[in-house]
């Protein structure tokens, strides 16, 4: 099993681990700081040195408990389990996830909270911006600028940003914990969910990275509005 050691500080640029096992040009290690795409965060680039030898690392994915980093070339034929391997992530680009995904959760908590019940059906981000799909009867322009200009406020009050782990059954009790269709499917397969919970703003069960404060995150603007549906609608955010 490799420990996720980006869940326990996801802060870490750097990690001494150990190979555990690999292949042509595919390792998993005993522990890393790379995060695997999920919930609408992408996976985390970087590099990882083993035996003196610098791989890119230019994807993730999950088998089972363990995290599996794809490499831009073959290993050394040389490397084998038990050789210590440097993680070093893009922490530029691992950052700017971190922001975009605590300000779409801050936008998502205000919607909750001063707008009524909308249903999230989307969302995804990116280095750059981020966006949020919602299902909301009556959802303007003007109304989600209005939106923004309230989610900056609060923002701006500097609410920390925490996470921890409940039992399914502590989860199932909290109202509105997960909002989209899929969300709820998964809390049901979960034995312990982790929740991020913004404070005096919001909570949702969530396996992503985030700040420590929503202050960290600055303003938001809003960039793209578009119509998807009757009542769909697209919201896009850029970070100011």
């Amino acid at each position: 099993m490799t420990e996720k050691i980006y869940l326990e500080d996801s802060y870490l640029k750097e990690f001494d681990a150990q190979v555990v096992r690999h292949s042509i040009n595919e390792v998993v290690l005993n522990g890393t700081i790379f995060y695997p795409a999920g919930g609408g965060q992408p996976n985390d680039k970087g590099l990882i040195v083993i035996t003196g030898t610098e791989y890119q690392v230019v994807d993730l994915r999950k088998e089972g408990d363990d995290i599996v980093h794809v490499f831009n070339k073959p290993l050394e034929k040389n490397v084998k389990a038990g050789d210590s391997a440097k993680c070093v992530i893009d922490w530029d680009y691992r950052y700017a996830c971190m922001r975009y995904h605590s300000a779409l959760h801050t936008l998502d908590g205000v919607i909750e909270k001063y707008y009524g019940s909308g249903m999230v059906t989307g969302g995804q981000i990116y280095h750059d911006r981020a966006r949020l799909d919602i299902d909301m009867p009556g959802l303007s322009k003007e109304k989600a600028l209005e939106m923004i200009d309230k989610t900056n406020a609060v923002a701006k009050e500097g609410h920390p940003i925490n996470s921890r782990e409940l039992s399914k059954e502590e989860a199932m009790k909290i109202p509105r914990l997960s909002r989209t269709e899929t969300g709820r499917k998964l809390l049901d397969s979960l034995k312990t969910v982790r929740v991020i919970e913004i404070e005096g703003v919001d909570m949702q069960a969530d396996g992503g990275l985030h700040v420590k404060n929503t202050g960290e995150f600055g303003k938001i603007s809003l960039g793209n509005f578009e119509n998807k549906g009757a009542k769909r609608k697209r919201m896009e955010i850029i970070l100011i």
